[in-house]
């Protein structure tokens, strides 16, 4: 992906996950540089291998010790925003909720629908599992949950497939990602690098 002109948006891919809390405390800061920045976001799920991410988890001591400080970093982050993280009793499955982004994104709704999913699901208030809870969610922005069945039953995994090929050949391995004229930034830390990235390309509005 190259530059664009001084008078046009550059397209900022951000590989997130309903189940990762830095993408839930990225999302925010994120939408904000549409307003500070002249780019836009284009939002692409990935589904998150946790040992590629966090590493060799074999150790059970280890692994309870590493995920014990993400979740006390993230609730902090999270503490100093005014937003609520649980952490969940389980690794949940991503897919139907994932399902329900992209067809929220398709009817033009992606970002009321993620909203509610991140909020309720790290207020452990929606099973991102249940797909009848999802149809619930996108019926409450006004979307047709039975069209939703359908293209879970259709085309969603097409859908979801391409986005983890995108993802493989921009070589992601965690979330949240962002991808800035094809160079990338993981981690909810690093919008700061990306501001930089963007006023060095005189994108600042």
């Amino acid at each position: 992906m190259n530059s664009k002109s001084i008078n046009s948006e550059l397209e900022i891919k951000f590989y997130f996950a309903y189940t990762s809390p830095f993408s839930y405390l990225a999302m925010a800061p994120a939408c904000a540089l549409e307003h500070s920045h002249r780019v836009r976001l284009r939002f692409i799920p990935y589904g998150v291998n946790i040992r590629k991410t966090y590493g060799n988890l074999d150790n059970p001591d280890a692994d309870r010790r590493k995920v014990r400080y993400l979740y006390i970093d993230a609730r902090r982050i999270a503490a100093s925003r005014g937003l609520t993280i649980y952490p969940p009793k389980k690794i949940f499955s991503c897919r139907s909720a994932f399902y329900g982004g992209l067809f929220a994104e398709h009817n033009g709704l992606f970002r009321d629908y993620s909203k509610l999913v991140f909020e309720r699901f790290w207020k452990a208030q929606l099973d991102v599992e249940d797909r009848d809870a999802i149809g619930a969610v996108l019926s409450e922005i006004g979307l047709n949950s039975t069209d939703f069945d359908r293209y879970a039953e259709s085309s969603a995994r097409a859908d979801l497939d391409a986005c983890f090929a995108e993802a493989d050949r921009d070589k992601i391995f965690g979330v949240p990602t962002f991808i800035v004229d094809s160079e990338p930034f993981w981690g909810e830390d690093r919008i700061e690098w990306v501001i930089r990235k963007l006023d060095s390309m005189g994108l600042r509005r």
